[in-house]
């Protein structure tokens, strides 16, 4: 429901489907969320024993609601590991409908019923990730139990800001939980979080508002399903966006990889040497900690960053020894010509053309072939740069044998500053295990 959304890497949409997607669990996602889930319906039985207030139960109102929060659970906007489900639409209603400690148990068979809906059998092993999920009720419900099931004003607004803090807590806490049993890592659950309750945060009113006009009659709270249709037809284009977009990133990732497929039929030096200067090239990026955006550019260019050379006569890329400088002036022309190309390309990989063209800048600005220096040079070719180097040092070439990895190593240090970012120098030699 946010742009910020399409920022999460392709590869975080694709492994958070592929385990929706599989049926069973590993070993010891089962043991995490057992636990989570005991823990869960622990509370939700003792909230529904102990905790009193708000109006009389009503078989009738329980049911409804059961029913319109698995309607509104199926409405689902994919932020990277999780999805952001308007059910502020209808749980911030029913804590004013319901007697307060029925609340989380509504919420919880609420899910049972939207999951065996959408897929019956076994339900053995969703149940409990699905008590653990409903954990987010138990929040809200405990700071206006607190409060003594507080009638509904609007001059209580502090408390129902703090009903919405708790509930953040309580399925923050279920977040975390799914990360340690798909051993996601939690910056990775931190970011995505933050987006699921800017959503939460804004239809939070919207709830608000809801339970106020229908406090009279409670079931009018039916009257919010025509905008979960309409929610629900947004999600669905949404899907149907980050699927194209996904297409779309494989196909530019296709065509980068057979680019490289070409540079290694005609050199396999080159070939080679740009799937090493990838890995290095990411590891690094990792290690500096990179955005998604720049390090899916680190990616294309360290795989096409030589790719002009394929312009260049194989007399000169496979000459065994020095380059003279007509020899040299041409080579240096690979980075212009490797521009030139993915810019005919377009999207994406026309994109990166301008990076590739400073990949072989020098800090110090006597590189080629614009003579920039510092953080002039992209940082994305500031990176390839000096992975580029590494790789050729400890790489057999036609007219030298590889170097070892503590003579590359010191070479890289002697550099750092006049060939190299000092920063990138560190973080390349982090990673070969030399920091």
């Amino acid at each position: 429901m946010t742009s910020a959304a399409a920022k999460v890497s392709d590869e975080l949409v694709r492994e958070t489907r592929a385990r929706l997607a599989r049926r069973g669990m590993e070993s010891h996602a089962r043991t995490v969320f057992a636990l989570g889930g005991v823990a869960s319906v622990a509370g939700i039985v003792a909230t529904a024993a102990f905790v009193r207030g708000g109006p009389t139960f009503s078989l009738f109102l329980a049911a409804l609601f059961v029913v319109l929060y698995a309607v509104v659970s199926r409405v689902t906007f994919e932020i990277g590991i999780g999805s952001a489900v308007p059910t502020q639409l209808v749980l911030v209603p029913m804590l004013f409908a319901l007697p307060i400690g029925a609340v989380p148990a509504v919420v919880a068979a609420g899910l049972l019923l939207q999951t065996v809906a959408d897929r019956p059998w076994p339900l053995r092993t969703r149940a409990l990730p699905l008590m653990a999920s409903a954990a987010h009720a138990l929040g809200p419900v405990l700071v206006i139990a607190v409060a003594h099931g507080l009638p509904l004003r609007w001059s209580a607004w502090p408390v129902y800001v703090a009903a919405l803090v708790a509930q953040f807590a309580f399925d923050f806490g279920n977040a975390l939980l799914n990360a340690t049993a798909n051993r996601v890592p939690f910056t990775k659950v931190t970011s995505v979080m933050r987006l699921i309750y800017l959503v939460d945060a804004a239809l939070a009113p919207v709830g608000l508002a809801l339970a106020f006009a229908t406090r009279a009659h409670p079931a009018l709270v039916v009257l919010v399903l025509p905008l979960v249709a309409l929610l629900r037809n947004f999600s669905r284009e949404r899907k149907q966006r980050i699927d194209n977009a996904l297409e779309l990133s494989d196909a530019y990732r296709g065509t980068a990889f057979l680019l490289g497929d070409v540079v290694e039929a005609d050199d396999a030096y080159t070939g080679s040497h740009s799937r090493h200067v990838v890995d290095l090239v990411l590891a690094v990026s990792d290690e500096l900690g990179l955005g998604e955006d720049d390090r899916r550019d680190a990616e294309f260019v360290a795989l096409l960053h030589d790719v002009g050379k394929i312009r260049i006569p194989g007399s000169i890329i496979n000459k065994p020894g020095p380059l003279d400088a007509e020899e040299r002036a041409l080579m240096e022309t690979h980075t212009v010509i490797g521009e030139e190309m993915l810019e005919r390309v377009g999207g994406m990989l026309g994109h990166v053309g301008h990076l590739v063209r400073s990949c072989h800048e020098r800090w110090d600005g006597n590189g080629y072939p614009d003579k920039l220096a510092g953080e002039d040079i992209p940082r994305v070719a500031r990176i390839v740069c000096a992975c580029d180097a590494f790789s050729a040092m400890t790489t057999d070439r036609p007219y030298r044998a590889a170097r070892t990895l503590d003579d590359a190593r010191a070479e890289l240090e002697r550099c750092s500053g006049s060939h190299f970012d000092p920063v990138v120098v560190s973080a390349l030699l982090r990673v070969n295990g030399a920091g």
